[in-house]
């Protein structure tokens, strides 16, 4: 598992900074963007071994981030984690439409759990 490159694309600083110090702590190479089409750039440049994505962001919202990665060769089989604040079904329905591996309420689990789920999708 080691040397594996997780991108976050994440808007709020604060979370996507506590995830990056969890991440690099379990020993993965982190990249960040702070709104999804900088995101976008550096995932198809870089092709990270996953992309935690949260859905609600400037410029480009998580959706359509997905629905322009799997437009990609690369991108699509990218393996992605959406990990947001918005658990209507709705959301959920659609993030799954996209062949994400797993979906993540933030208030829902701890940074140590997040690090788990990233090794499970990594191993799925």
């Amino acid at each position: 598992m080691l040397n594996k490159t997780i991108l976050i694309v994440e808007d709020e600083a604060d979370i996507a900074d506590a995830i990056a110090e969890s991440l690099r702590e379990a020993e993965f190479t982190v990249l960040m963007a702070e709104n999804g089409s900088q995101g976008m750039a550096i995932a198809l440049s870089e092709q990270p071994d996953l992309i935690l994505l949260d859905l609600k962001m400037p410029i480009m919202d998580g959706h359509q981030f997905l629905d322009k990665l799997r437009d990609d060769p690369w991108g699509s089989n990218a393996r992605v984690v959406v990990l947001t604040a918005m658990d209507d079904v709705n959301n959920v329905a659609t993030a799954h439409e996209s062949k994400i591996k797993d979906y993540i309420i933030k208030s829902h689990l701890s940074l140590d759990e997040v690090v788990k789920k990233v090794r499970e999708a990594l191993v799925s």
